[in-house]
Parts: structure tokens; C-alpha cells; sequence
């Protein structure tokens, strides 16, 4: 599973909470394409469902962690969520606990508390009341469930009623499945007894069914048990009860009638229901509780259910007072129902109508919802947790690198060029896009008129001599990556300003003020390099990753941030959003900076078909993920340290790697490009992905810095 710092988790338990999930992560995704979005489950039926009604949607599914802080904090720090939404009724104590004190978001929604559990929350309040501080909302479907999570222990002015996002139902595409039956009875999600003296619905229906189909020879039974492992045995009530029968999975696309369908498939009936006469919904003649009964509403179908709805009252409420469904007693009344229906075509067209009136009129919840998704995950600033053993061991040495720091500032005396210095860097250790954003800058006043020099010490270069290039390289562009650097090298091939490289930049500085005459210069990577003064000191910050896990070497941070007080400008790259925690977080250290925001943008071609990607980046995720954005999945991903210079046997690795997967090209960076070895054909053609800048309010950066 790939990391996703500033992702969502979805914690949806059971199969109705997975499809539950599915409009909400959709609108999600539509509103923030580049969101990755994770979902957790805790059921074999829960993560088919999720696998199958979230393919292209989520980013992965898996299998929630057990409950202990520990565990839960191994997942926050692997995906790093900015929002951490849990489904329904959910209260996992130390998963609330730890989301928050990894600085994501948390909502509860969807929530909701069963007549069958109010008790146990009202008798465990004290418990309960400690946990339900930790959400920032709780989003309930109705009145009754706001009442009753205060009961539980819940803050009030954080129980908010945003509604039932059943009601935004989307049904799944069902494929070549033709239900020639006519008519067509869907009995869903039925369940054995749960408590004694409850019927097995199983064997209600399909005693119904053999009374009804002597009269209706037509008939097409569609039965659904509510749980995979309930299947077979269904199948052996079918053959001793003498019925014929059908299994889903080994069914053609038309069924035979008179006889049963039986659904073995999962995320497969909410779509079937278009096609029903008559539904009766499961789960409500034994004490299950009932079962959502909105998806056949949606397509106003009459439905038909026993005593026992606790776990829907309020809709259940709704539609009895509408009379759009059709309540029976007991098991005895299910056969008399269904019959009755299908002899009055009339009244259960009219009960089908009401049904779906009612549905359809409440939908919006899922938008609305999907806002406050939107707004929390803004507000959230990830910062997972280290394990205590990571806190004990390399905090002490994170303390001695800050004062050794703090140190090295004091006794610093920088040096001053005659022509104006603009530093670009950043407080965390690679990944800030700090290289892209300087070639921007250079272009940007290259535009403008003026004659950029950039400063840079070269990493990675093995010449100790000092480099300068003037714009457009001349007989100069001919220097080597051995003798520049790599980012140095980009720099020098995009032509867009002088390079100077060198460890001593003021040095390097004052000879291209002789010899060049620059008025304005760029420091790469600039904002720890005390020796050379500046006159604007910009500092990038990673939206994916803006607190870089601390200062190192518990984390990737140079510096503290309370560092940022010496920045004149703030740009939050990677910035898909707005980031409102990022910039508040901004503000406790330095209230005055200007703030911007950039993303990045690709540039050169994409290849068509499966590729092999490549990168020697310090946070190769961010590579990962650009892909994704512009539709690249690659078949294999391979990473190499940062800066890496390649061998001909890594091309001969990578070669055999993308075989393997049949891939049918390679895609790099730019400077991954610059690390090739030199005279080594490659095993596939390469593409090389060139990462670009776009700034909000671009024209007003440039005269904050001019």
C-alpha cells in the first residue's frame, strides 16, 4: 500500500457501510482528483464490496487494524490521513485517540445508535463520554440519533443532524444479467435467528416461494442471504426443499423460471432491485434490526418488511406514515403479502410511487456531507506520532542537532553581494519541489527583463572546482554532471539564467558580478547557508508532508519550525487545496510573511500503454503520486536513493523488472535523466517527466520580491 501523507481514511466496517461510503468518496474524489483515499474494513463480505464498488475510486483497501495504539499508530504513520472518517456507529477508542494526536481530522458519519445499543451507551456513559470528546463532529441522520449520542456522553454543539446519505444512492452496473422472470421477487439480505424463537428467514422465503409459484409458473425468486458464509447452506435449503435453483456464480446472463436465483455475489443487488416486482427486504422478521430499505425506494419498488426495523426507525417513521411500505407481523404473513401485491399490480405501483417520492426527496446529504469533508481535511495538519522507542532514542540527538544548530547561526557572519539575493529553500530534507521552483523563478525574471543568476553548491558533484555557466551555457553546457551536480545540471540545460556552483557562494557570487553582471540572484537550497546575506528569504513548505515527522534524525526537518520566523515568504507546493491548517500553523511563527500557494504541473510527453517508473528522489511518493494525477499507473514503481547515479547494471535491473511486468516504456524525472550513465543504451525507451510550477497570484509574489 503507498504512503499518502494528507490522505483520507474511510473506516467503513461492514458491507452497508462500505456502500454507504461509495457516493461520498465519489463526490470526494470529483471535488479533490488528487486525494488519496484509503478504506478500512473488518469483514471478507466488507472488503469484496470495497474492492469491488471502490475499483478506481480508492486508492487501497484493507483490513482495519485491531484497536490498540500501537497498531492504529503503525497505519497513521504508513498513510499519514489529514481526515480520518468512520462510518455509522463506529467508537473505536484508541483510533479516535491517535487520529487526533496525528493531527488529522475526525468526523463521525452517517451516525447513528439502535434502539438494541441505546442501552449499552447509556450504561457505559462514563466510557463513552471520554471517547466522543475526540471527533471534531459527529454527523447523525435524524433528531433522534442527535438525542441519543448526548445520551452517550457526546459534546451537543458537536452532534450536528446532517442526514441519512443512503438517500443518495447510486446503483452499480450489473452486467449481463437478464431477470426474464415475470414477475421478479428480490428477497435481500435475509439472515438466520438471532435470538430464540426468531425464524430463518431463508426458509420463510423459500417456503413462500413454493406456495406463490403455484400460481405464478413465471415467478423469478432472487434470494440474497446477507452473508457469504450463509450461501452454501441456502444452496442445501434449496435442493432439500426441492426447489430449483440457480447459483449466481454459475448462472448464464438469463435465469430459468419458475425457480430461484441465488445471489452469491457481492455489491450485486442494489442494482437488481430496477428490475424487481416485489421486494422483501431481510433482516426484519428475526431480530436483526432491518436492513436499508432506500435502494428499492430509489427505484419505486414496493417493499415489504417484518417487525423488527430498530436500526432504520426514523425512515421506517416516514415511510409507514406515507404508506410506501408494506409492514407484516410475522413469517406466516410474508407468503399472503407478496401474493397480494403481485395480484394488485395497481396498489403496488402506487406503495412503489410514494416509496420512491419519499427517497428521492431527501437527497443532497452526500454534498452536504462531502463540504464538511472537504473543510475538515483543510483544517488538518498530518503529523503521525513516533513510537516511543524512536522518541527515547533519537530525540535526544534531534535536541543536540537543534542546539548545535542554533550554535552555528550565532557565530555566523554572512557575507554581502552588491547586486540583490533571493534564497529559496526550505526546513525539510528534499521533496519541497525547491529545484522546480527556482528554474520557475529564473524563467519568470529572465521575462520580466531582468538577468538571473542562480547559486548553487552542486550536491552530489565530485569535482571540488568552482562552475560558472553563463545563460545559455555556450561552449560551457558541454560541463558534466561529475562536475556540476545534478540539479545543477537541470539548471544549466534549461538555459534560463547564469549558474554559479560552488561551496563558498559569495565567492562564486562575486566573480559573476564581475564577469556577468547579474542583478538579482537566486540561492539554491539557501534558507541554512548563513554565510551569504539575503535580501528575501523564501521558505517552501510540502502540503503532503509540511512537518516532515520533526527534526531530524527523528524527522527530515533542518530546523525547528519556529525557523520560520526568519522567512519573508511562505509557498506551500504540492497545494491541491486550500490548507487552512498549514497556513494557521504558519501563523504561530511568523504572522507576517505573505502566503502562497503552488501545485505542480507536468510537462513533455506521456506514454501510452504500461510503464516502468523510476526515481532517485528524496520522497520518491511525490513522483508516485504526479503519475497517478496525469493517469499513469505504473505496472512497477522502483526507487533509488537521492541523487542516485545509475550503472549499466541498473538499467539492466530496471530492464529485467519492466519484462516482467510487460511494460512498454520508462518514465523518469529530469534529474534522474541527468544520472544516466553516459554511452549505456537504455533497455526501453525513456520518457522524461518534467515537473513545472504554477503559482496563485503569481504577479503578486513577483512584486513582493522585486
Amino acid at each position: 500500500m503507498p504512503t499518502g501523507p494528507g490522505s483520507l481514511w474511510f473506516h467503513a466496517v461492514s458491507v452497508g457501510e462500505v456502500l454507504s461510503a461509495v457516493e461520498l468518496i465519489r463526490r470526494f474524489r470529483n471535488a479533490q482528483p488528487h486525494a488519496e483515499i484509503f478504506v478500512s474494513v473488518t469483514t471478507l463480505a466488507g472488503r469484496e464490496a470495497a474492492e469491488q464498488r471502490l475499483a478506481g475510486l480508492a486508492n487501497g483497501v484493507f483490513y482495519a487494524p485491531l484497536d490498540f495504539r500501537s497498531v492504529v499508530r503503525r497505519v497513521l504513520r504508513r498513510i499519514r490521513p489529514a481526515l480520518v472518517v468512520v462510518l455509522e456507529t463506529e467508537i473505536w477508542p484508541n483510533l479516535y485517540r491517535e487520529s487526533k494526536r496525528a493531527g488529522a481530522s475526525l468526523l463521525v458519519v452517517n451516525g447513528r445508535i439502535s434502539d438494541r445499543a441505546l442501552p449499552r451507551y447509556r450504561r457505559w456513559r462514563a466510557f463513552f463520554k471520554h471517547v466522543l470528546q475526540w471527533p471534531d463532529a459527529i454527523l447523525v441522520q435524524s433528531q433522534q440519533d442527535r438525542e441519543r449520542y448526548s445520551m452517550a456522553g457526546a459534546p451537543e454543539d458537536r452532534v450536528q443532524v446532517a442526514g441519512n446519505v443512503k438517500y443518495d444512492f447510486t446503483p452499480p452496473v450489473v452486467g449481463t444479467l437478464d431477470l426474464a422472470g415475470d414477475p421478479v421477487w428480490i428477497a435481500a439480505s435475509t439472515t438466520g435467528p438471532v435470538e430464540p424463537g426468531d425464524p430463518d428467514e431463508d426458509d420463510v422465503v423459500i417456503e413462500a416461494f413454493k406456495r406463490i409459484s403455484v400460481r405464478y409458473a413465471r415467478l423469478l425468486l432472487v434470494l440474497a442471504p446477507r452473508r457469504p458464509e450463509r450461501f452454501e447452506a441456502v444452496a442445501g435449503k434449496l435442493r432439500q426443499a426441492g426447489v430449483s435453483y440457480q447459483m449466481r456464480s454459475q448462472s448464464g446472463s438469463s435465469p430459468v423460471t419458475p425457480g430461484v436465483l441465488l445471489l452469491d455475489s457481492i455489491g450485486e443487488l442494489a442494482g437488481l432491485f430496477e428490475r424487481a416486482t416485489v421486494v422483501f427486504m431481510g433482516g426484519t422478521l428475526a431480530h436483526r434490526g432491518g436492513h436499508n430499505i432506500l435502494e428499492p425506494a430509489y427505484f419505486g419498488k414496493p417493499v415489504i418488511v417484518g417487525p423488527h426495523m430498530e436500526n432504520f426507525a426514523a425512515i421506517m417513521t416516514e415511510f409507514s406514515a406515507a404508506d410506501a411500505v408494506l409492514k407484516i407481523d410475522g413469517a406466516d404473513a410474508l407468503a399472503g403479502a407478496v401474493e397480494a401485491l403481485l395480484e394488485n399490480p395497481a396498489r403496488a405501483a402506487a406503495i412503489g410511487n410514494r416509496a420512491r417520492a419519499l427517497a428521492t426527496a431527501k437527497r443532497g446529504t452526500a454534498e452536504h456531507i462531502v463540504q464538511q469533508l472537504l473543510d475538515a481535511a483543510d483544517k488538518a495538519v498530518p503529523d503521525p506520532p513516533h513510537s516511543l522507542a524512536a522518541r527515547l532514542t533519537l530525540g535526544p540527538l534531534a535536541a543536540i542537532w537543534t542546539a548545535g544548530h542554533a550554535a552555528n547561526i550565532a557565530r555566523t557572519r554572512p557575507k554581502k553581494l552588491s547586486a540583490p539575493v533571493i534564497s529559496v529553500g526550505a526546513l525539510a530534507m528534499g521533496g519541497a519541489g525547491k529545484s522546480p521552483f527556482v528554474a520557475h523563478l529564473a524563467q519568470k525574471l529572465a521575462d520580466a527583463g531582468r538577468n538571473p543568476a542562480i547559486l548553487t553548491r552542486g550536491y552530489g558533484r565530485k569535482s571540488r572546482l568552482d562552475v560558472i555557466v553563463p545563460r545559455g551555457g555556450g561552449a560551457f553546457v558541454n560541463q558534466s554532471v561529475e562536475q556540476t551536480g545534478d540539479e545543477a545540471q537541470m539548471f544549466i540545460q534549461r538555459a534560463v539564467a547564469h549558474v554559479g556552483i560552488g561551496a563558498n557562494r559569495y565567492e562564486v557570487g562575486r566573480r559573476m558580478e564581475q564577469e556577468l553582471k547579474p542583478d538579482v540572484f537566486l540561492l539554491d537550497d539557501g534558507f541554512q547557508h548563513f554565510d551569504l546575506e539575503r535580501n528575501r528569504d523564501i521558505v517552501l513548505i510540502d502540503a503532503l508532508d509540511p512537518l516532515g515527522g520533526g527534526v531530524f534524525p527523528l524527522g527530515r526537518l533542518r530546523e525547528p519550525l519556529s525557523a520560520l520566523a526568519r522567512a519573508t515568504t511562505v509557498i506551500i507546493t504540492r497545494a491541491e487545496n486550500r490548507h487552512a491548517g498549514i497556513e494557521r500553523l504558519i501563523r504561530c511563527y511568523n504572522p507576517h510573511a505573505p502566503i502562497f500557494r503552488a501545485r505542480v504541473v507536468t510537462q513533455g510527453e506521456i506514454p501510452a500503454g504500461r510503464i516502468t517508473a523510476f526515481c532517485g528522489l528524496g520522497q520518491p511518493r511525490t513522483f508516485w503520486r504526479t503519475l497517478e494525477t496525469i493517469g499513469i499507473n505504473a505496472a512497477t514503481r522502483m526507487a533509488f536513493p537521492d541523487h542516485h547515479r545509475y550503472t549499466a547494471r541498473d538499467l539492466e535491473e530496471i530492464g529485467r523488472q519492466a519484462a516482467a511486468a510487460g511494460a512498454q516504456a520508462l518514465v523518469t524525472t529530469e534529474k534522474d535523466m541527468m544520472n544516466l550513465p553516459a554511452g549505456v543504451p537504455p533497455p526501453l525507451k525513456i520518457y522524461c517527466l518534467r515537473i513545472g510550477i504554477e503559482i496563485e497570484n503569481e504577479p503578486e509574489l513577483l512584486r513582493h520580491l522585486l
